[in-house]
C-alpha cells in the first residue's frame, strides 16, 4: 500500500466514523428526509419538490430494510466519494501527496460533515458539482472527448438529483465566453454531449409537461415562506462559515488562478466562482444551495500551498492550513451538529445564539435550532398513531391524514401497523392519496394552527368524535400537533376526499 492510499484510506474511514458519532440517538430523522424515505416507495420521473434521483437512493435504502444506518450511509457516502474526487483533482493538477492530504482533510473538517449526516439530495450535489469540475479540468488538459461526455453524464445525474445543478452552467458559461475556452463551442462533440444531457434528462422534463411544471409552483412557494427571509450579506458572510477552516487555502486557491503560471489554463474558475456566486445572491438563494462551488477550489489551494510558494513560505502557512480545520473543528462540533440533549441546549443558549443558529426561516430566534427541533417528536407522533388505530374498530378501513409531509412520512416510516398508511395534501402525498376502498375512520393529525377549529370542521360528517392525543415535547418543532379520531361517516368520505384532491391540484 503506498504512502497515498494509506492516508487517504484512514481519511474515508475518520469520515464515516464522525458521520456517525455527531448525531446523538435521543434525536429522530429530520422532518424532509421522512418525505425522500417515502418517495422510494413511490417510484417516478418527478416529484413536486425534487427530482427522482433521491428516490432511487430511497429504493435502495429500502431494499436494505429501511434502518437509520443506512439511511445515513449514503449521505455519508456522498461526502467520501467528494473527498476522493478532490483528491484525484490535486492528483490531476500536479499535487503530491502532502497537497493531497490538505485537501482532504480540509473537505474532510468542514459543513460537508454537517450536510453528509441528512437523508436528503444536498449531499449527492456537492459530489455532483465536484465530479463535473474536475471533468472539465481534465478536458482543459487533454481536450479529449471523453470528457465532454463524461460531462454529460454529471450533469444529467446533478440535474435529476436537484435542480440547483443549473446554477453551476449558468456560472461557467460566462466564463467561458471570457477565456480562450470558447473555442469549445466550435467543436461538435460538444453539441454531442449536450444532446446525450438532454436525452438523459428528457424524463423528467416531460414528466414536467405532464404535471403542468410543479417545479415552478414549488418555487414560488419557497420564495413566499422561506427566500422572503434570506438577507444577501448573511449569504455571504455563511459562504465564510462554511469552509472556514479552509479559508486560507481557498485564499490560495484565488491567488493561485490569477498569479500561478500553471494555473493558467485554469483561470474559467476565477470568473465561474464570480458569476455562480452572483447569480446565487440576485435569486436570494439559500446559502448552502453553494457549498457545491468549494470543494475544487480547495484542490487549487492545496496544490498551490504545496507547490508554488517559496520554503519561507510554507514553513509558516502549510502547519497553519493543516491546523486550522482541525482546530476549529471542536468548538464549532458543539453547537453545529445534534450531538447534545435538547434541553442541554435550551440550559445553555448562549453560545448558539452567538452564531445565529437559533433563528428560523420565519426570522425569529427560537429554543433550539430549527433542524434539531426537526428532528423531535416524530416517533412520538407515530406511536401515538398506532396506539390510537390499534383500538378502532375496522382498522383496515382508517385513512391518516396529516397537516404536512413531515408528519405523515415520520408515520410511514416509524408505524407498525404497515396496513395503514399516512397521507396528506401536502407535496407529493397529494399525488400518493388512494380513495377507492371505504373508509370509516378518519384519525386527522392537525397542526397547532387552526387544530382548534377541527372539531367544529369535520366533526358535522361523523358520528363520532374525539380529541386522541397530541405530541408533548416542548423542544419539537410539531409540539402540540394534535391528534383527532373521527369514525362512522355520515357522508361518502371519499367521494368528498376526491373534491379535495381536485381543488388543490388545480391550486398546486
Amino acid at each position: 500500500m503506498t504512502k497515498n492510499t494509506g492516508i487517504l484510506l484512514g481519511i474515508i474511514v475518520l469520515k464515516f466514523v464522525l458521520q456517525y458519532a455527531l448525531v446523538s440517538p435521543i434525536y429522530d430523522l429530520h422532518r424532509d428526509e421522512y418525505l425522500h424515505l417515502d418517495q422510494g416507495s413511490h417510484l417516478a420521473w418527478g416529484y413536486v419538490s425534487v427530482p427522482p434521483f433521491t428516490s432511487w437512493v430511497a429504493f435502495m435504502v429500502k431494499c436494505l430494510g429501511s434502518g437509520v444506518f443506512w439511511v445515513r450511509f449514503f449521505p455519508a457516502l456522498f461526502g467520501v466519494l467528494t473527498i476522493v474526487v478532490v483528491w484525484k483533482t490535486i492528483g490531476a493538477l500536479g499535487g503530491h501527496w502532502l497537497a493531497s492530504a490538505l485537501g482532504a482533510i480540509c473537505v474532510l473538517f468542514s459543513s460537508l460533515l454537517r450536510l453528509n449526516i441528512l437523508f436528503q439530495p444536498n449531499s449527492f450535489d456537492v459530489l455532483c458539482w465536484t465530479a463535473f469540475y474536475y471533468i472539465v479540468i481534465r478536458y482543459i488538459q487533454s481536450e479529449d472527448k471523453k470528457w465532454l461526455y463524461a460531462g454529460a453524464v454529471i450533469f444529467a445525474l446533478g440535474f435529476l438529483n436537484k435542480y440547483n445543478f443549473v446554477f453551476l452552467l449558468l456560472g461557467l458559461l460566462p466564463a467561458i465566453i471570457l477565456t480562450k475556452h470558447r473555442k469549445i463551442f466550435l467543436c461538435r462533440s460538444f453539441y454531442f454531449a449536450v444532446a446525450l444531457g438532454a436525452l438523459l434528462i428528457l424524463p423528467n422534463l416531460l414528466w414536467q409537461y405532464q404535471n403542468d411544471f410543479p417545479v415552478f409552483h414549488h418555487l414560488k412557494l419557497l420564495e413566499q415562506t422561506q427566500l422572503v427571509h434570506v438577507d444577501r450579506m448573511d449569504f455571504l458572510v455563511d459562504q465564510l462559515l462554511f469552509f472556514i477552516g479552509a479559508f486560507v487555502v481557498l485564499v490560495s486557491s484565488i491567488v493561485g488562478l490569477i498569479l500561478y503560471p500553471p494555473f493558467k489554463s485554469y483561470r474559467i474558475f476565477a470568473w465561474s466562482m464570480l458569476f455562480t456566486l452572483a447569480i446565487f445572491m440576485f435569486f436570494k438563494a439559500k446559502s448552502y444551495y453553494a457549498i457545491g462551488i468549494y470543494p475544487i477550489y480547495i484542490a487549487f489551494g492545496s496544490v498551490y500551498l504545496t507547490r508554488a510558494l517559496s520554503w519561507g513560505w510554507k514553513r509558516y502557512l502549510l502547519p497553519i492550513a493543516f491546523a486550522v480545520p482541525v482546530l476549529l473543528f471542536i468548538p464549532i462540533s458543539r453547537v453545529a451538529f445534534p450531538n447534545k440533549d435538547p434541553n442541554e441546549i435550551v440550559r445553555n443558549p448562549q453560545e448558539y445564539q452567538d452564531y445565529g443558529l437559533l433563528r428560523w426561516e420565519d426570522g425569529k430566534d427560537h429554543l433550539l435550532p430549527q433542524d434539531f427541533a426537526d428532528m423531535l417528536g416524530w416517533k412520538e407522533l407515530a406511536q401515538k398513531v398506532d396506539a390510537i388505530c390499534n383500538q378502532l374498530p375496522n382498522r383496515n378501513q382508517t385513512l391518516i391524514l396529516c397537516d404536512n409531509y413531515g408528519q405523515a412520512g415520520a408515520i410511514n416510516y416509524y408505524s407498525k401497523n404497515k396496513d395503514v398508511r399516512a397521507v396528506s395534501f401536502n407535496a407529493d402525498y397529494l399525488d400518493w392519496f388512494l380513495v377507492d376502498t371505504k373508509i370509516e375512520n378518519l384519525v386527522r393529525v392537525k397542526e397547532v394552527e387552526g387544530s382548534t377549529d377541527e372539531m367544529e370542521t369535520t366533526s358535522p360528517f361523523f358520528a363520532t368524535a374525539r380529541l386522541a392525543d397530541s405530541i408533548a415535547n416542548p423542544l419539537a418543532r410539531e409540539y402540540r400537533t394534535a391528534i383527532f379520531v373521527f369514525s362512522q361517516p355520515k357522508i361518502d368520505i371519499r367521494q368528498r376526499l376526491r373534491e379535495e384532491i381536485a381543488t388543490e391540484k388545480s391550486e398546486r
